[in-house]
């Protein structure tokens, strides 16, 4: 099931905001935005340009520079992973020269391999000694609404022929900044993350999803079906910049002879928080997760049934205290008293209820229901139980009466409801219809009510403590599933 929040629109500025309106009303948001002609005014725009001698003035600046390239099989993909890619040493002039011959990037290509000038520091605050072409930051200018930002690095990117970065996300807040040629980004926010399979945390790529875009294979990764429906794309062109907020997965396609600078500096939020309270932010935040998880396992339409019962109805409701109530159940509760009888009756011994059963009361309800053959032990899902289907579709003060009809007729038979036949996902579908029940209800209706149910059994407590256990066994498999949709990993 898709989540609403999933899709977030891209604003598009023509007008390049002041650092005040960038912190006050952009970067907040942690939506990315698109500034046209943000660059514009750069001498690199035209110094760096190749089709006016953009090349041999880079040269000619910085060719003596020793720099490091991404060699890769996998060309035109560069992923971000050692595995996939070497990190080879080269003279700046080198690679522009591979940039101009035209023969020596068919060669390359030929052989499957591809050299990408990937993130190269012009500037790097804390690893100096990783710069490696800090006098091009003479030909480039922070631009105004990042003024007041304390960067972290500017990096060089540049390619000979066209390129594609892996899928993958930035711990930093990331301007992009194209200088000569096209990129093209697709991006997807943060909520996305289960659609992308993202790699184990622990693992070198952690920020990098498992899909391969152009043909995924949705045997391995179902939900990868969504991708496209998720993603948005922008073209950015010679000039043009695009802030990618931290966290949003991007991909980025660059034209032959693409040139671009890339600013990157840490979020406020990251910024700004202690870390001793870092324990306490991941707790919050998978409990978050995992509570929408639980939602999430527990959505469905609920089938069309008859009107919530108002508490005004207090006449009718106290007579489940007392009589025959089978008569006076409406029609879709009585229904759903068939088929959970059927059910119980099917799963548990008939040799266990017969002597708890009033044979004349079930009669009717015994054969109008053909017996179905359930496994509960490992139903964490509402799809997957009928028993938790039927409990899910009745209003709250319906479902109360249903179980005091039961204990008032079949006690037995709910104690084989809620003893054997109750799932994980059964477990906490009951306890969510208990905790709606109550806000319907007084103190003194509540009260009887609870005495009632529960003294159907011998050991109250144990079967509070059972109902627990599963309700913690779906909450564990909640958890499980955040491990694996947003961290990649698996929880045995």
């Amino acid at each position: 099931m898709e989540e609403n929040s999933v899709r977030i629109t891209i604003t598009i500025l023509d007008a390049i905001p002041s650092a005040e309106e960038f912190t006050s009303l952009i970067e907040p948001k942690n939506v990315p935005a698109v500034f046209h002609g943000c660059v514009n005014d750069w001498k690199a725009s035209s110094k760096w340009n190749p089709s006016t001698g953009g090349l041999d003035y880079l040269q000619g600046l910085a060719g003596a520079s020793t720099v490091e390239v991404m060699l890769s099989k996998t060309a035109p993909v560069f992923y971000g992973d050692i595995r996939n890619h070497e990190r080879v040493q080269l003279p700046l002039s080198t690679f522009i020269e591979y940039c101009k011959d035209v023969s020596n990037l068919a060669t390359i290509e030929t052989e499957q391999d591809q050299i990408y000038l990937a993130q190269v520091p012009i500037m790097n605050t804390e690893k100096e000694e990783r710069v490696q072409i800090g006098n091009l930051i003479e030909d480039i200018q922070t631009p105004r609404f990042l003024k007041t930002k304390t960067l972290a690095s500017i990096n060089l990117w540049m390619n000979g022929a066209q390129t594609r970065s892996s899928t993958h996300y930035d711990p930093h807040h990331n301007l992009l900044c194209v200088v000569s040629g096209t990129k093209q980004v697709d991006l997807w926010p943060p909520s996305s993350t289960p659609f992308l399979y993202p790699m184990p945390l622990y693992g070198e790529a952690s920020n990098h999803s498992g899909v391969p875009m152009d043909e995924p294979d949705l045997s391995l990764h179902p939900r990868a079906e969504h991708l496209k429906k998720y993603s948005q794309r922008v073209i950015l062109n010679s000039g043009d910049a695009l802030f990618i907020p931290e966290g949003w997965f991007h991909q980025v396609d660059s034209e032959s002879l693409t040139i671009a600078v890339n600013f990157w500096w840490r979020s406020e939020m990251m910024s700004g928080m202690s870390e001793h309270m870092d324990s306490y932010y991941l707790r919050r935040i998978l409990k978050r997760l995992t509570d929408k998880e639980m939602n999430r396992m527990l959505c469905k339409t609920i089938p069309c049934v008859s009107d919530k019962p108002s508490y005004e109805e207090s006449d009718k409701k106290m007579k489940v205290f007392g009589g025959n109530m089978l008569h006076d159940l409406e029609p879709c509760v009585l229904k759903s008293l068939h088929e959970l009888v059927s059910l119980v009756h099917d799963h548990v011994s008939a040799a266990d209820l017969s002597n708890a059963v009033d044979s004349s009361s079930t009669s009717d309800i015994e054969k109008t229901t053909e017996p179905k053959k359930i496994e509960i032990s490992e139903l964490y899902y509402l799809e997957e139980d009928p028993v938790a289907n039927i409990l899910w579709a009745l209003e709250p003060l319906n479902l109360q009466k249903m179980f005091l009809a039961m204990l008032h007729h079949f006690p037995r038979t709910l104690e084989g409801l809620v003893l054997h036949l109750l799932s994980p996902v059964g477990a906490e579908v009951l306890t969510r219809k208990f905790d709606e029940m109550d806000k319907l209800t007084n103190e003194q209706d509540r009260n009887e009510f609870y005495r009632a149910f529960y003294g159907v059994f011998d050991d109250q407590f144990a079967v509070m403590d059972k109902l627990l256990n599963r309700k913690e066994s779906f909450s564990c498999q909640a958890f499980k599933n955040v491990m694996d949709r947003f961290l990649g990993i698996k929880v045995q």
